[in-house]
């Protein structure tokens, strides 16, 4: 049998990579994929590694069960041209072009922000335009724009004062998203970083600098999954946690990998899919394990486990786990926070309260709920709080509760251009209106409640 070139190779892996995004943004698994399409699970796994390439049917079935909107057919049809050409060449003895599917600019299927995310071929020159013009970059502390240039115009053999430049860039834009009241604002800034990274991964480096840019790399496809979570835009935070969690392994970066796995997890939280939920965390605190001991990552991962067991009515196994989380004040000798783990306890309240109003104990979520809105910081963090002491009017019948902490998180929704998450957190609020609608004060409030969540929810 006659060896696959290596071009096609790459090819097919990388059709495997998009199948196993999609599926891992579902809540399809490999067993689920393969009695769907007639193959047994340990082929899927082939075929995701691209050990295994099937024929037109198969992705034709595929796109239509993981609703990849025709990508994944046209992925396949793109790779069948491509084979055909690279086989052609072989054939005429002309010299095959490499080509490396993993670095290419990703694609976002219906995101709010195509015009972003799915235009290819990004002028490396980009991101020098943008150092240039924003004066915001051009303030980090001994940014040399000339490396910058240089690095952008010729990305082989990156030095490491340039990875650094990098690395600065990456802390400045965490820093933009986190001050500004739009996330979406920075998704352009880091899409141009992303271009640039992927072009010097798309060519000879060290070892080193090689694990240092798949590190930035996955720092900034958590960044712009993050930016998409907050924009309830779930499918496309998957993709990118999805691929935060690749190249964090590439680079063995056990705490960078374990966050995007939690991440990710946040997703089937927020679906209330608590069963998927629980073994993305429960690898991601295998993950952390093996991680920085400086670090916060295992004691963030618990408190985000905690929350899955609240979804699953298990009471004794979420206040252990939340015990877990409470033990980073013990924690003397922390590494500083990163922009992807800002985890330091500060929120264990929020989160304790959250999870006794998931198991429907207001009797404990009250006091912790209202110790965490004297210290929320921000309009988000203190519409998350009154919607849960919204909730906990419903729960213990008390409508002048339910109406006035209801009312006050609307207010806070609407004073952030953001309103993703606290607008979610709203909309299940509605649920727990409907025993009280024979109120007109319940009844406007469910009205301002729709109005918020409609002006919040993903553009299409």
């Amino acid at each position: 049998m006659a060896r696959t070139p290596e071009a096609i190779t790459e090819l097919r892996r990388a059709l495997g990579a998009a199948l196993r995004g999609y599926r891992e943004a579902s809540p399809l698994d490999q067993t689920d994929i393969g009695r769907i399409t007639a193959y047994s699970r340990t082929s899927i796994s082939h075929i995701e590694a691209g050990r295994q390439f099937p024929g037109r049917d198969f992705w034709e079935t595929a796109d239509q069960v993981l609703e990849a909107g025709g990508e994944l057919l046209a992925h396949f049809d793109r790779v069948v041209a491509d084979e055909k050409r690279i086989r052609i060449a072989e054939l005429q003895g002309a010299p095959v072009r490499r080509i490396d599917p993993a670095t290419r600019q990703p694609r976002f299927p219906g995101s709010p922000h195509d015009d972003d995310w799915q235009h290819d071929d990004v002028n490396r020159r980009e991101l020098l335009r943008l150092v240039t013009v924003t004066g915001s970059l051009l303030a980090i502390p001994a940014i040399d724009v000339d490396r910058v240039r240089h690095a952008a115009e010729h990305p082989r053999h990156l030095d490491p004062a340039t990875v650094d430049a990098y690395e600065r860039l990456n802390a400045k834009l965490w820093a933009q998203f986190a001050e500004s009241r739009s996330k979406r604002d920075v998704l352009p800034a880091a899409r141009q970083q992303l271009a640039t990274l992927n072009a010097s991964l798309n060519e000879p480096q060290t070892a080193a600098v090689q694990r240092q840019l798949c590190t930035l790399a996955g720092d900034l496809f958590q960044l712009c999954g993050e930016v998409f979570f907050d924009s309830d835009n779930y499918a496309d935070a998957a993709q990118c946690y999805a691929e935060a969690a690749h190249v964090s392994k590439e680079a063995r970066e056990f705490d960078l990998w374990a966050c995007a796995m939690t991440r990710h997890a946040f997703i089937n939280i927020y679906e209330r899919q608590y069963k998927h939920a629980s073994p993305l965390l429960d690898g991601a605190a295998r993950l952390a394990v093996r991680g920085n001991p400086t670090r916060t990552t295992r004691y963030w991962v618990a408190a985000v486990q905690a929350q899955t067991y609240a979804g699953l009515g298990n009471l004794p196994a979420c206040q252990r786990a939340l015990d877990r989380a409470e033990q980073v004040a013990s924690l003397d000798d922390k590494a500083p926070a990163a922009g992807w783990l800002r985890f330091e306890g500060s929120r264990l309240d929020e989160e304790r309260a959250s999870c006794f109003v998931t198991l429907r104990r207001p009797d404990l979520a009250e006091p912790a709920l209202n110790k965490a809105l004297g210290q929320a910081t921000s309009a988000r963090r203190r519409g998350s709080v009154l919607v849960d002491l919204a909730t906990v009017g419903a729960q213990r019948g008390d409508v002048d509760q339910l109406v006035m902490s209801g009312a006050a998180a609307v207010d806070s929704a609407r004073k952030t251009a953001s309103v993703g998450y606290v607008g979610r957190k709203l909309g299940d609020l509605r649920e727990h209106l409907v025993p009280y609608l024979g109120d007109r004060h319940v009844r406007y409030l469910d009205s301002q409640i729709k109005d918020v969540v409609s002006a919040s929810g993903p553009k299409q």
